[in-house]
């Protein structure tokens, strides 16, 4: 290669770094706000009759109930229905205070404002997490 061409394509790539670099930046930035969960502070307790166990979804109105060996878990369709009676894995989440394993039926759950649920094994683990804002 002669050295025209070597410096076309050193041209070339620090071009493309300098066009495209801050499209990289932007999207790391949006992945990395989408991954921070809800702000402590700002969660609101609510029944467990409306969320969805297995998008960890609070909604407007009562869910699917499921009964398993004797507790009540809910979904939003017949799909996450037959997941929660079938997938035991979907019916636990990790404390987020403590990192206890949490059983969802029985859990404390608080929901950010983006609908997103955080399940807890106490109030005193929920107040916790409010208290951190």
């Amino acid at each position: 290669m002669t050295q025209t061409g070597s410096i076309v394509k050193d041209l070339t790539r620090r071009v493309l770094v300098a066009r495209f670099g801050w499209l990289l930046t932007l999207s790391l930035f949006i992945m990395a706000l989408l991954a921070v969960p809800a702000v402590a502070g700002s969660l609101e307790k609510v029944e467990s009759k409306r969320v969805c166990m297995v998008n960890d979804t609070v909604f407007p109105r009562d869910q699917i109930p499921v009964e398993v060996d004797g507790k009540t878990y809910f979904g939003c369709c017949e799909m996450c229905k037959g997941r929660l009676a079938k997938d035991a894995t979907l019916r636990t989440a990790t404390d987020p205070v403590s990192g206890a394993e949490v059983d969802k039926a029985t859990a404390v759950i608080g929901a950010g404002p983006d609908g997103r649920v955080f399940y807890f094994e106490s109030d005193q683990t929920f107040g916790a997490y409010t208290a951190e804002s």
